[in-house]
This record gives structure tokens, C-alpha cells and sequence, in this order.
């Protein structure tokens, strides 16, 4: 899959970590979920866990407008928050509904620490360094689930209406949320333009290759059920 030509910021950054982002993208929980044959157990850790991580995304999105530069900046990244906690939670919530889980219960679960690992070091890098530093650590959530979701839909195209999992799949593989990914690889863009520079490369393949390795651990996470 294609978000964005060989010569972007997000292109760049997953060519330089290929083997670490195809464990993460061709991860054997997402190779389950793709067959259709991932257990149930697995499934709701996830969804439980990933609850608690949209919490601190939106707490990163916070964390954006404070580090925005300008209006604009600002402006982008409460239009994300306010997104998150007025539309995505209230879909996530009713979409772990129908796997049995009630808001209640996700809310009380403890954080995996998988999931303090990974979410406290996006914020991390966020608050020690700038925007870009804060959307490159973000960039593999946003953009790898994207690329699973594509890849998925066009790997098992005309075996998914037997498969318990293929709203999930169909919801990263929809048009909408595709458009959510380019957006942020252009907004990438534009931060390495204003912020960046060929000298702060290697320390940005840093942050995402890190961040791509605990989407990983993530997965693992899961598949402990």
C-alpha cells in the first residue's frame, strides 16, 4: 500500500525500518484477525487495552495544541481531540459493546504494560521534544493501521463475509479513514519542512522505529490473552 510517494517524511522513515514494521503490520495477531481465526479471548484484551490507549491519544492531541506553533497548529489538533473524545470513543465504545464489553468494565481494566510502555512514550517524546517529534511518535499508529487495513481487505477480498472480524477490517480499510492516514503523512510533511532538516533524521527514525516496535508488543500483548 501507498499512502504517499517514496520521498515523504513517513515513506522514508518506514523504508529505513522495514524489518521492524512488516513484525509489526504482518504481526501474527493481525494474520489470526485477517483468517478470521483469531480467538475471541485475544480480541477483547485488545479492545479493552486499546480503549485505554485512546484515552492517551486524545491526551496527546492535548499535548499537540499546546506544542502547536500557530492557529493553525492548534486549531488541527483540537479538531483531532475533539474528534477522539466526542466521535471515536463513543464508536469504539459501542463497537466493543457487541464483543461484550461494557465502557464500565474497559475503564476499570488495568493498563497492560504493553500499553504504559507505549503510550507513555509517545507522550514522552511529545513533551521532551517538538510537534514533529510528538506526530513521528504517533505516525505508526495512525498510518500502520491504515496499511493492515487495505492489506487485509484486499488479501482475503470475498472471504470476509464469513469473518467475525471483518468490521474491524473494514473500518481500517475504508475510504475515510484512508484519508485520515494521508492527511497525516502530509501534515508530516509539512512539520519536517518548518521544523526539520536532513540533521534531525536519524533522531526521528529513532522515535518511529521505537514506536513500531511497541505497535508490536502491542499485538503480543493480545495474543496473552
Amino acid at each position: 500500500m501507498t499512502l504517499a510517494d517514496e520521498t515523504t517524511l513517513f515513506a522514508r522513515l518506514r523504508a529505513a525500518c522495514l524489518d521492524e514494521w512488516i513484525a509489526y503490520t504482518d504481526h501474527a495477531f493481525v494474520r489470526a484477525l485477517g483468517k478470521g481465526k483469531l480467538p475471541e479471548a485475544c480480541f477483547q484484551r485488545y479492545l479493552g487495552q486499546d480503549y485505554l490507549f485512546l484515552i492517551h491519544f486524545a491526551r496527546a492531541y492535548g499535548l499537540a495544541a499546546f506544542k502547536g506553533e500557530g492557529l493553525d497548529d492548534i486549531r488541527l489538533a483540537a479538531a483531532g481531540l475533539d474528534a477522539m473524545i466526542n466521535v471515536e470513543m463513543g464508536l469504539h465504545v459501542k463497537f466493543c459493546a457487541g464483543w461484550g464489553l461494557s465502557e464500565a468494565e474497559m475503564a476499570a481494566l488495568p493498563e497492560a504494560n504493553e500499553t504504559l510502555a507505549y503510550t507513555r512514550f509517545v507522550l514522552e517524546r511529545g513533551l521532551a521534544g517538538d510537534l514533529l517529534d510528538l506526530h513521528v511518535a504517533l505516525a505508526p499508529c495512525i498510518l500502520g493501521y491504515a496499511e493492515i487495513g487495505e492489506t487485509l481487505a484486499a488479501r482475503h477480498a470475498g472471504e470476509l463475509d464469513s469473518n467475525r472480524y471483518r468490521e474491524w477490517i473494514e473500518m481500517y480499510a475504508s475510504t475515510e479513514y484512508r484519508d485520515v492516514a494521508k492527511a497525516e503523512a502530509a501534515y508530516l510533511d509539512r512539520l519536517m519542512a518548518r521544523r526539520g532538516g536532513e540533521g534531525r533524521f536519524d533522531s526521528l527514525l529513532v522515535t518511529f522505529r521505537q514506536a513500531t516496535r511497541l505497535e508490536a508488543a502491542f499485538w503480543d500483548m493480545g495474543l496473552k490473552r
